[in-house]
Parts: C-alpha cells; structure tokens; sequence
C-alpha cells in the first residue's frame, strides 16, 4: 500500500512530459500541458486545495472554443473548489471536423486519467454557448462521458440520443436568453427519455449567470452518484444542501418571483428524490401552483411564448428568403424589426423585456450561422455574405467587427461607396481602432481615398496619407 501511494505521489508532482519535469500544484491553473509528445496541443488542469491521492476524484472537463480557455478554466474552478471536483480545460477548433475535436476530446481525457486517480463513472464535461453546444455531443461518442453542464445552449441533436446510455444533462440560462425556449423544450424531451436533468434558470439579463449556479449543478452531479451509489452517502452534505435550496425558495416566494420559484421546487423535486422523503416538498409546490399571482404570470409568460414563436417564425422565413435573394433593399425593414424589439425591452411588461431580449440573440444568432454556413462553401457567395454583414450592423450595432468586414469586402470588390458609407457609419458609433482600420485587408485602394482621409482626420485624428487635388 505505501509503495503503491509513492507511486502515485510520484506520478502526480514528478510527471515527465516532452523531457520536462511537471509540476502540478493544487489551487492553481495550470495551462499549456501537453496531450502527448506527438501532438503540439494543449490543455489547462486545475486541482481543488484539498486534493489528495487517497481517493478518487470527480472530473470535470471544460470546453471552450473562443481561444479563452484559461478564463474560462479559472471561471469554472471557483464551483469546482467548492465541491471537490478537478477541472480540465481544453480549446476546441471550430475549423477542425467533429471527429478531429473529439478525437482530441478523449485524449484529453485519457491523459487526465492516465495521471490523477479520477473516478471514472463521475466524469463530466461543460461549456457556455459554443462550448456548451459540443459539449452536449461528447456524450453520444465518448462513453466516459457521465454528464454534461451547459450553459446558454440545448441539446444539439435530441434525435441523436442513445436510450441504452443515457447521460445527466444540466441546462443553465437566463430568461433573457434565447437559448431559454429551446431549453424549456429540450427538459421536456429528456424527461419524457428519462433522462436525469435539470434547468437552473435566472432571471438577470447576463451572458453568464452567477457561479453559485454551477456550484448548484456540480451539487446536483453529486447528490445523484450518491443516490446512485457510486459514492458513500454524505447525511449532513444531503441535509445542508436541502435546507440551503429551501432558503432560496422562501427568497424567491417572498420577492414574489412565482416563476421562479416554481421552477426551483420542480428541480428539487427531481434531484433529492433519492435522498429524502419530499411530502412537504410537494405540498409547497402545490401551493404555489394554486397561488393567483403565479397564474397570472405564467398566462403572462405563455402569452410572449406564443408570441415569441411567431416571431422567431417570421425571422427566419424572412432571412433565409433575403440571403438567397440578396435583398438588399430590405435591410430598413430588418432595422424596423430592431425598434420594435426595443421597444418591447424598454416596455413595462418583465415577459415582454425578457422575449425582446431573446428575440434580439435569436436574430443575431441565425445571422451568424447563415454567416458560417456561406463561408463554409467552396464557392462563397459574397454578395449574401455582404447582405449578412450589413444585416448584422443593425441587430448588433455595437459590434464594430462586422463594419470592418463589409468595409474590407466592398473594397475589395472596389465598391467604394459603401465602404465610406458604413466606415462613417461606424466612427459616427464610436469605432476609435485606429491601427485595426489601416490593417484591414483589401482596403489599399481606399485608404488613399481623399474621404476616407478626410473621415479619419475628423473622427480619428490620424490621417496617414494626404491626397492632392489638382
């Protein structure tokens, strides 16, 4: 036994990786360890403070595909220092095909394994929004794969779901969300497979919610291994857990948040099951059924559903028929559709602000993947790629990107018109990226351009070139 527990200590803190020694020390990141020696790619560990090797641990892998995976690592580390999980992070490819990126998913995964005394039948996998979305997938290839946390995003391919193994999914979004319909959806699916799951929901208008709600889902993975008894049941873990999510029903009945609350007790229900006699638990939640204020706002909130659905309807029929026509002439419309959008969110209803919000990411959303869906073709359609580009600086003003990208495509097709219009357009927003305009490709003609001079004096003060006329 004591020769066995050197060994590990010495795999553990001695590893040799590429003739390097690696050190891993707890309650920090570490990052840029490598899969293996025959590949250059990376991932990022995280060990809780009161790790040891006397026991195995849960992992949790972290996926991220917007080259943040440090940030996005450290973010999930604050949840997983709490509830005792370690954390892997690794950064996906968007470029790459899916069995490419899992293929580097398992390897990751077989490292982690090969070096900590991880539990295998507690292995889980997370992300946000892009992450999330494939990280719904590893299950469906990766057999280690016992759950998956995502949030901002559904289960990609329901249809696609093996009942012979299935999975712990946990959804977390904001009302605000445009993910949230889907999900509402997806629970329904997954509860109707039997499926474990639960939705953590939040009402703030933020892209991530709160790290008490990972916590809350890590608390959910391992209130379920106890239940399933892949662990040792913990009374008191189980008891302290209840009693907290209690508290947070009565916060949530006492600020008359109904919906929310609701919800809350609908997942309670489903995660301490196994663990408690809940009696008292459904009665509360009867109460709140029966409760005249929570069936006026559920009218209320399925009242904007429906309304929502004819809208996402409209959009999309409406975008896809614009991208195949290059209508151009209907961008006016689409920045009429915006205005009513803010209105509703600038409206005294909460559901209306809630739905104008997600209508809003939705129409950004189906922007952007029509945007990746021409790129993707071998012979790319630029005048609909140009319509998308103009499309997205009305539904995501604030994003200066997409001005640069039509200003570098219109250049490049020598349309030079319409790239003064929207470089204007974008000084006039506030776009002060002096050193990202003159490095815009296709853009050499236009910078010797007397107006583009002269806008770049009066917004920029850094005119580099100056233009004679005879």
């Amino acid at each position: 036994m004591k020769k066995n527990l050197l060994f590990l200590l010495a795999c553990l803190f001695f590893q040799l990786v590429a003739g390097q020694q690696l050190v891993l020390k707890k309650g920090k990141l570490i990052d840029s360890l490598k899969i293996n020696d025959s590949i250059p790619d990376t991932y990022s560990l995280y060990l809780p403070q009161k790790f040891d090797t006397s026991k195995n641990w849960p992992l949790l892998l972290v996926i991220d595909l917007e080259k943040r995976e440090k940030q996005v690592a450290n973010w999930f580390a604050k949840a997983a220092e709490k509830e005792g999980y370690v954390v892997a992070a690794v950064g996906i490819e968007d470029s790459l095909s899916l069995t490419k990126n899992m293929v580097k998913t398992g390897q990751v995964l077989k490292r982690v394994n090969s070096i900590l005394p991880i539990q295998k039948s507690r292995i889980y996998v997370a992300g946000n929004e892009s992450g999330a979305r494939y990280a719904s997938l590893t299950p469906l290839f990766l057999n280690v794969v016992n759950g998956v946390i995502s949030i901002g995003s559904s289960v990609s391919n329901t249809d696609a779901l093996n009942l012979k193994r299935p999975f712990h999914f946990i959804g977390i979004v904001g009302k605000n969300d445009y993910a949230y319909t889907d999900l509402l959806a997806t629970e329904k699916v997954l509860n109707r497979l039997k499926f474990p799951s639960q939705l953590l929901v939040y009402n703030e208008n933020q892209k991530l919610p709160d790290n008490a709600l990972v916590e809350k889902a890590l608390q959910a993975f391992t209130l379920k291994a106890m239940g399933r008894k892949l662990i040792p049941k913990d009374s008191m873990y189980v008891e302290k857990a209840y009693v907290q999510d209690i508290q947070k029903v009565n916060g949530l009945r006492s600020q008359q948040k109904m919906l929310l609350a609701e919800q809350y007790l609908s997942q309670m229900l489903s995660m301490y099951g196994a663990h408690k006699n809940l009696d008292s638990l459904r009665l509360i939640l009867k109460e709140v059924r029966k409760n005249k204020m929570f069936k006026a706002m559920r009218r209320a909130e399925n009242a904007t559903f429906f309304k929502e659905t004819l809208l996402k309807d409209e959009y999309g029929y409406d975008m896809d028929e614009d991208v195949q026509t290059h209508n151009f002439n209907n961008l006016g419309w689409w920045k009429y559709q915006m205005e009513e959008l803010d209105k509703f969110i600038n409206g005294n209803s909460v559901y209306e602000r809630q739905m104008g919000n997600r209508l809003k990411g939705f129409v950004n959303a189906l922007a952007d993947d029509n945007i990746e869906l021409i790129k993707s073709d071998k012979l790319i359609d630029e005048d609909a790629l140009a319509f998308l580009y103009m499309l997205k600086t009305i539904t995501d003003a604030d994003n200066f990107d997409f001005y640069m990208k039509i200003i570098s495509l219109s250049a490049k097709n020598e349309d030079f018109g319409t790239s003064l219009f929207y470089l204007e357009e974008a000084l006039k927003a506030g776009f002060k990226d002096a050193e990202k305009l003159y490095a815009l490709e296709n853009t050499a003609l236009l910078r010797i351009n007397p107006k583009f001079n002269t806008l770049a004096s009066k917004y920029l003060k850094d005119a580099r070139y100056k233009i004679i006329e005879e």
